[in-house]
């Protein structure tokens, strides 16, 4: 079984070690902080601080309201915005929905803080391109800060690896993402306001601190965790995992092995005993009629990227 494998030419194992209870080396290093910080590194940084410095007034204004609805904007942005409508239907196209349930779930997607789609999109069909490589978005090859969010503050990497971006070009020729990448700021900030407007400070603190603030970390285990910790059902020569217990917080994405052997797959959850809340969603809009050309591996498919086949070639 494949636990860990160095992309890097020229540099030793050793040089940096492994990752803590894991087999994934350390082979590149990018210094966090001891660097030059572009303008959009800072405002990135001074946005997810300030919805992490939110979060901590939750103990002292906690009521079941709030509460309430920190979970249910957890649940619409991460299930049907990130999960749903970011990652499986915009970026591997697992599924079609109609274009005004498409655009809805969406914005979903923008209300939960995590840049527009076509930002989002093109980081993670790079990811998928360059897996656990030198030129992998975020990779643990760097380190587990790194691939969880040191990533995000470290424009310049992007930019050295990717000149162009022209991985979203499906997107790019639609107006409605256009639009929301020329004007996502305005998004997040209508959102603040009518949350303070409604529901005051409170709410305020619960809604785009803690939901937020977990939403982000919850999203960024699949990019760390699912990388270093868990088990590989699959031959995908690269460090996905699946990880049951960051699967069951993120609507069954820590099924993240299965999703790199199969990443067109609506479904990640492939065993019946591997909980995968969004493809459960799936199903439904798919019996209603919403989704369409809902994709998933053969068993032949299967079998090609199983060890058993692996070790017959061999």
């Amino acid at each position: 079984m494949v636990n860990w494998i160095t992309v890097s030419q020229g540099v030793k194992d050793s040089e940096y070690g492994k990752i803590v209870f894991s087999n994934v080396m350390v082979t590149r290093k990018r210094n966090h902080f001891i660097r030059t910080w572009r303008t959009l590194d800072v405002k990135m940084a001074l946005g997810i601080l300030s919805v992490h410095l939110l979060a901590l007034f939750a103990p002292f204004t906690f009521t079941w309201g709030a509460f309430w609805a920190a979970f249910t904007s957890y649940l619409f942005f991460g299930i049907f915005g990130i999960t749903l409508s970011y990652h499986r239907n915009l970026a591997h196209h697992s599924l079609k929905l109609p274009k005004w349930l498409e655009y809805t779930f969406a914005y979903f997607g923008v209300l939960a803080l995590q840049r527009d789609p076509i930002y989002w999109v093109s980081m993670h069909r790079y990811h998928h391109q360059y897996v656990d490589s030198e030129k992998d978005p975020h990779s643990p090859i760097f380190g587990f800060w790194f691939s969880h969010m040191g990533w995000l503050f470290d424009s310049g990497y992007i930019l050295e690896k990717y000149q162009e971006r022209k991985n979203v070009e499906d997107l790019k020729n639609q107006a409605f993402y256009r639009f929301i990448h020329r004007t996502y700021l305005l998004h997040p900030f209508a959102l603040i306001s009518l949350i303070y407007i409604f529901g005051g400070f409170t709410y305020l603190v619960w809604v785009m601190g803690v939901a937020t603030t977990w939403g982000y970390h919850v999203t960024f285990l699949v990019n760390s965790a699912c990388h270093i910790w868990g088990s590989q059902a699959w031959n995908t020569s690269d460090l996905s995992k699946n990880n049951w217990w960051v699967a069951l917080i993120t609507f069954g994405e820590g099924w993240h092995n299965n999703h790199h052997a199969f990443e067109y797959s609506a479904r990640h959850g492939l065993e019946w005993w591997q909980i995968d809340f969004c493809w459960y969603m799936i199903k439904f809009l798919e019996g209603i009629g919403l989704a369409t050309n809902v994709k998933l591996p053969t068993e032949d498919h299967k079998h090609k990227r199983s060890f058993a086949s692996l070790n017959k070639i061999k």
